[in-house]
């Protein structure tokens, strides 16, 4: 799993571009199929019950939310993945992306109602992600870059699909945790 200094992110100290230079387009596409992998790994043997059931979440965000679904966490990592991607294939190919442009569409987190449901929203989000990759030219563009959140720095290409990844991989102990409360509630 990709490993970064959140801290000096945070105080400003190293940007993303530079904690994520010696990345590579080889190491994006390893990195994507272990954060798939290991999420499959996570839900393997959910019952469409786990992927409806509401946990106790301390750290939700709304006072009449308790917590997001897995169908919730998996619509929403996701589509964080995805628009990281689609945005990093746009700045490898050299075009400039304003950091306040979105390329995002989250699936209905409400539509995703079973086990089969997760698992192909999961599969169709590895096939895009991947594809966005392939997407990018033979000697791709890592200087345009673009300044999605400023505490981070201008974040190119590379960054930007590190951006996703790690956001997927901070969602991986919400997954462990829905399960583990759906499964002391059956």
């Amino acid at each position: 799993m990709l490993q970064l200094d959140f801290a000096a992110l945070r105080s400003g100290t190293m940007t993303l571009n530079e904690q994520t230079k010696a990345l590579t387009q080889a190491d994006l596409r390893a990195s994507i199929k272990e954060l798939f992998d290991t999420i499959q790994t996570s839900i393997a043997g959910a019952t469409d019950q786990a992927v409806i059931f509401v946990p106790n979440d301390p750290e939700a965000q709304s006072g009449d939310e308790k917590g997001w679904t897995l169908g919730h966490v998996v619509a929403h990592l996701t589509a964080t993945l995805e628009e990281c991607f689609a945005i990093a294939a746009q700045l490898a190919r050299g075009i400039e992306i304003a950091g306040d442009v979105r390329l995002r569409y989250e699936t209905p987190w409400e539509s995703i109602q079973t086990a089969g449901q997760v698992t192909a929203r999961l599969a169709e989000s590895r096939r895009m992600a991947t594809a966005f990759l392939d997407a990018w030219p033979d000697e791709p563009n890592l200087q345009v870059a673009s300044l999605r959140i400023p505490t981070f720095g201008p974040m190119n290409a590379i960054s930007t699909c590190a951006l996703g990844l790690l956001h997927g991989q901070m969602h991986l102990q919400q997954i462990t945790e829905i399960l583990r409360q759906a499964g002391q509630s059956a």
